[in-house]
């Protein structure tokens, strides 16, 4: 991890860009739940995970009583304080390799999207508030140009369990969209698309010319009168 902007490019110049959400948009799963899962019982055994499974127990709750999915998002980056950097990014790694392997863990239609759109010679940037170690490590699989998602503070190589700035979630996505497209002047946000499942998403899609929400199933639907804001 780093603690400078996550991001990254190939020097190229884009013909257009391509915003897309991670968990449940490109890939079948909640990526950053099942990563604290999968750390905790490595780390600490069934005491470990029965310790997180009632953090996030709780953490669901305070969702359904109206805790802004902002503040839930800090929360859950929270439960890696103390954590050692090192260990858990050769973690995050292992974890992608194996939970990878499966054949539904990408959802079909949104990769061949963003294949679609690179061969078009568009950018493509993952927004995601998801864990960010495991980021970089999707994006490289789909050939992601930029990865825009939430830093998390370290103390020597220690994580201190507080994000540096605003949660990549809701306006914060959409935020780190219009930085990107900021440093695109050449680029008009009408021409550019985005990808989300969630209401939380819309600030996103909404950003954009062309804007479509992945359902359950995997399938894609236009959002309708998506607005350039």
């Amino acid at each position: 991890m780093s603690d400078e902007p996550m991001g990254y490019q190939d020097g190229s110049v884009p013909a257009y860009l391509v915003f897309c959400d991670v968990d449940e948009t490109l890939i079948r799963c909640k990526s950053g739940v099942e990563f604290l899962r999968h750390y905790s019982e490595f780390r600490h055994g069934a005491e470990g995970l029965r310790g997180t499974e009632e953090l996030l127990a709780d953490l669901y709750a305070r969702l359904a009583r109206g805790l802004p999915r902002e503040e839930a998002n800090r929360e859950y980056h929270r439960a890696w304080r103390r954590c050692p950097v090192d260990d858990v990014e050769d973690r995050a790694r292992e974890w992608y390799r194996e939970r990878s392997r499966a054949a539904d863990f990408y959802i079909t239609a949104t990769v061949d999207a963003l294949r679609r759109h690179r061969a078009e010679g568009a950018a493509v940037a993952l927004v995601s508030g998801s864990f960010p170690s495991l980021l970089p490590l999707v994006a490289q699989a789909v050939g992601a140009q930029y990865v825009l998602g939430g830093r998390l503070e370290r103390c020597g190589r220690v994580l201190t369990g507080e994000l540096l700035g605003r949660p990549a979630i809701g306006d914060g996505k959409a935020a780190l969209v219009r930085e990107l497209l900021a440093r695109h002047p050449h680029i008009d946000a009408q021409d550019c698309y985005a990808y989300g499942d969630h209401t939380s998403d819309l600030p996103m899609l909404h950003t954009v010319g062309h804007a479509t929400l992945v359902t359950p199933d995997g399938a894609h639907a236009p959002v309708v009168q998506a607005a350039v804001l």
